[in-house]
């Protein structure tokens, strides 16, 4: 591939992902004001949601990127709205677990359910291979932004404006 061709693709790429980035975040609101929660309540929720097994607020905070204190907070809100509840770890008694709570998950589950029907329609376009390179995409997508997260937050700017970043 020539260098002027890379440099188009690359171009190109950066306007779509920021494209999809934002539409992304506007649909990630669209479903939370649906639901009546905050953005940030709901992909916590959806973090929660896919662990195996309870976890602590501390372990929110560091699968989010949030302080213990919003993570603490964030807890609150679905706690209060009923999506979670709080249990002490039976194996350590100076530990709280988060657990969520299946029948408010349930409603959260019947919104994506509705609107999974047209994701499912465009992923069927791509073929097995496809699927798996975009899979992998999205994984290494996934550790860059968590690595690139911990670089802001911890001061290093270095980076910070690459318009080609996640």
């Amino acid at each position: 591939m020539t260098s002027e061709r890379r440099r188009v693709l690359y171009e190109e790429l950066s306007n779509q992902s920021r494209r999809y980035m934002a539409a992304y975040t506007l649909f990630n609101q669209a479903v939370a004001d649906r639901l009546g929660l905050h953005p940030t309540d709901l992909q916590g929720l959806s973090l929660l949601t896919d662990e195996p097994a309870p976890i602590t607020v501390k372990q929110i905070a560091d699968m989010t990127g949030l302080t213990t204190g919003s993570a603490t907070r964030l807890v609150d809100r679905l706690e209060r709205g009923g999506y979670v509840t709080r249990v002490p770890d039976t194996h350590d008694r100076r530990r709280v677990l988060v657990t969520p709570v299946p029948e408010r998950v349930a409603r959260v589950t019947a919104v994506w359910d509705d609107l999974g029907e047209g994701w499912q329609s465009m992923l069927d376009e791509h073929t097995d291979t496809e699927l798996e390179v975009i899979i992998e995409h999205l994984r290494k997508a996934q550790q860059l932004s968590h690595i690139q997260i911990e670089r802001l937050r911890a001061g290093d700017q270095s980076d910070a404006s690459d318009p080609t970043g996640p």
